[in-house]
């Protein structure tokens, strides 16, 4: 993020907190499609991603007066977000997987190679899906949102030495995953 995006969302904040309504709206703007992506690579679904994301939203306009600005708005937001995807994958490890899965984005629709990016996509996702969530959380971030490896030990809060290690290993997991197919093989222990 630029240093103009960043005071701009200090500014947003700032406005907020003062019950500026139509600023924090702008804060949803500029990040609930980011929060929703890196949230439906960690639960898995769209929809639990979006109702996830607008918990997290909700839970970071009721805590604006405690955010100290430290971190980046987006930082914070996400470590929101984590902890509560976490919170929702535990709660799914409790009970019976539904059927079902995700479609690709609706924009593959319309491309040429259809087939072969919905194969792509699908073995991409399956490969994230069978990361330890730990290193899924630390890849998304990094190599899907953007985040620097500093907002990223900041959003999850963790060691920068932790954030680069699960980022090395999530990564090479990966590209063993999708080597075999996106089907895991054994190994990959979290850490």
């Amino acid at each position: 993020m630029s240093d103009v995006d960043l005071d701009l969302d200090l500014d947003l904040v700032r406005r907020a907190r003062d019950g500026d309504l139509d600023a924090f709206e702008r804060l949803v703007e500029r990040h609930q499609t980011g929060l929703v992506r890196f949230l439906t690579h960690m639960v898995g679904h769209t929809a639990d991603a979006e109702d996830l994301a607008q918990d997290s939203l909700l839970r970071a306009y009721r805590a604006l007066k405690t955010f100290r600005g430290q971190s980046a708005f987006r930082t914070w937001l996400y470590q929101i977000g984590a902890n509560l995807a976490r919170t929702h994958r535990d709660k799914r490890r409790r009970r019976p997987e539904a059927p079902g899965a995700d479609e690709p984005p609706a924009e593959w629709a319309s491309e040429e190679n259809v087939e072969r990016r919905i194969v792509a996509h699908d073995l991409l996702r399956q490969a994230l899906a069978a990361l330890p969530g730990e290193w899924r959380e630390a890849v998304v971030l990094r190599d899907i949102e953007g985040l620097d490896y500093k907002e990223i030990a900041e959003a999850l809060d963790i060691p920068m030495g932790t954030v680069e290690s699960r980022i090395f290993r999530g990564r090479q997991r990966l590209r063993e995953l999708v080597t075999a197919g996106g089907r895991p093989h054994g190994g990959g222990s979290d850490s």
